[in-house]
């Protein structure tokens, strides 16, 4: 069990976000067996709400990557942000979403949820919710890591869900939360983290 520990532990600290990768494709066997590790994360009331579309076609990519960096433009024109740096995270964001091998849009749905009256145990629900979409979104990243893949989660779907929708022809119920993107790294990266005390209370 103790070696069993370490080696999970170990995988958890050598996980990297990797945003480079190499052209070469991804077998879609590997692609269902991350997507299935994803499906074993814990969830609220066991309703397993989380929702994925996988995108492989350079064509959809381009149209999605496109789609994307009108919103993001508009938004940060909307800001007085300066032009130069609105085209260079513009350019930051196509290029990322355009040369991974797979992106995989990680959505939530409220379909099998609880409904409840009030405000406050309503929003509880879709907080559940994501949780749980974040935790498979979790299993996901260590299983890819596990396999030999690079990937790394992007929050840009939040900014713009009606894009990213409309781009993918989602169900209408599906909710974007994360594009995670995928493929065989072409980087290396280090990362440290906080010390243990500075983010624990223990009473």
């Amino acid at each position: 069990m103790q070696e069993h520990d370490s080696s999970l532990l170990r995988l958890m600290r050598e996980r990297r976000s990797i945003r480079r990768f190499q052209p070469e494709p991804i077998p879609r066997a590997l692609i269902e067996r991350l997507l299935t590790a994803a499906t074993w994360a814990p969830s609220a009331h066991n309703r397993q709400p989380w929702r994925f579309t996988v995108i492989e076609t350079p064509a959809r990519k381009v149209e999605l990557a496109q789609a994307m960096g009108a919103r993001l433009r508009a938004d940060l024109m909307a800001d007085g942000v300066d032009p130069a740096v609105i085209e260079a995270d513009a350019a930051r964001s196509y290029e990322r979403l355009t040369s991974a091998p797979v992106l995989i849009l990680v959505c939530l749905t409220l379909a099998d949820m609880d409904v409840y009256p009030d405000h406050k145990r309503a929003h509880n629900e879709v907080v559940m919710t994501v949780q749980s979409v974040a935790m498979a979104g979790q299993n996901l990243l260590l299983a890819a890591h596990e396999a030999g893949l690079g990937a790394c989660w992007m929050c840009a779907p939040l900014f713009c869900p009606d894009v990213v929708s409309g781009a993918l022809s989602l169900p209408e119920d599906w909710q974007p939360q994360g594009l995670i993107v995928l493929g065989y790294p072409a980087q290396q990266r280090e990362k440290t983290r906080e010390l243990l005390e500075t983010r624990v209370l223990w009473r």
